[in-house]
């Protein structure tokens, strides 16, 4: 729906928990996968820049 949207390159997905692992993240495209909110914040931290 992003790229439908024209936004992909505008946005970035960040994707985790339970029903969720890290093959599945990179076979839908996602730019991250976090295995827990801490780890998720941390992904943003990185991909923002703020690490």
């Amino acid at each position: 729906e992003l790229k439908k949207a024209g936004i992909r390159d505008k946005v970035k997905t960040i994707v985790g928990g339970a029903p969720c692992n890290e093959p599945w993240a990179k076979r839908i495209g996602a730019d991250a996968y976090a295995e827990s909110a801490v780890d998720g914040l941390n992904k943003i931290k990185e991909l923002t820049g703020l690490a």
